[in-house]
């Protein structure tokens, strides 16, 4: 079987993490029951229909939060995390699927200005919170130099974990917008990379820095 490579340009890939915003839905639509997969068009329906055909069960839940500025209510199940509520209810999978533990820090959000373990808290307790991903980042042109300092140094291999690794910088940067080498090394140190690009990441913001300070592209 031929071995075909797939290219991406980052234009390609700010257009399709613009779409994948544009494309969240503000509130659910066809509401499934996860028990008996009847359907529904209102929380209020659904919550009645557990209360007749399956009572003493838990109901799902309603959930306000901020997506990438973007207002968001959903009818959830209160034990999914909000990496899985990104992913399979929004459709933004720039949060990882990695260890599923919080050790490895590859499904990063911001989280009401912090960057958080999407994988590590429930989606229920984010309830009012705004939450900033990767998609957001990527079309917001203020970090466009450190998305580009991130590819002009190689800051990746695999790059599975480069998504964490720029929402934590992101956030960093947020807070402390000319830090220094070892700072940034102890903001990175909860990301892990197995293919060990460690002093790539810090190299890149440190320019990034410097773009942005001067008002210039890369």
């Amino acid at each position: 079987m031929e071995n075909k490579q797939v290219h991406i340009s980052l234009t390609d890939a700010c257009e399709q993490a613009a779409a994948r915003i544009a494309a969240m839905p503000a509130k659910s639509g066809i509401i499934s029951c996860p028990i008996c997969q009847w359907q529904c068009l209102s929380y209020k329906e659904l919550t009645a229909h557990y209360l007749s055909m399956h009572p003493g069960c838990i109901a799902p839940i309603e959930l306000n939060i901020d997506i990438n500025g973007k207002a968001c209510r959903l009818v959830i199940e209160p034990h999914l995390t909000l990496k899985e509520v990104l992913q399979f209810h929004l459709g933004l999978t720039g949060a990882k699927h990695m260890c599923d533990r919080g050790a490895c820090g590859s499904c990063t959000v911001i989280l009401n200005g912090k960057p958080t373990l999407s994988c590590n808290i429930f989606a229920a307790d984010c309830e009012g919170m705004s939450v900033e991903t990767v998609e957001g980042i990527a079309v917001n042109p203020k970090w466009k130099p450190l998305i580009d300092a991130y590819c002009k140094w190689d800051a990746m291999q695999c790059g599975y974990c480069t998504t964490g690794f720029l929402v934590t910088s992101k956030a960093l940067l947020d807070r402390n917008p000319h830090p220094t080498r070892q700072e940034i090394n102890e903001a990175l140190s909860g990301n892990i990379c197995i293919c060990g690009t460690y002093p790539r990441h810090s190299q890149a913001i440190l320019e990034a820095v410097q773009v942005m300070a001067e008002g210039r592209d890369t």
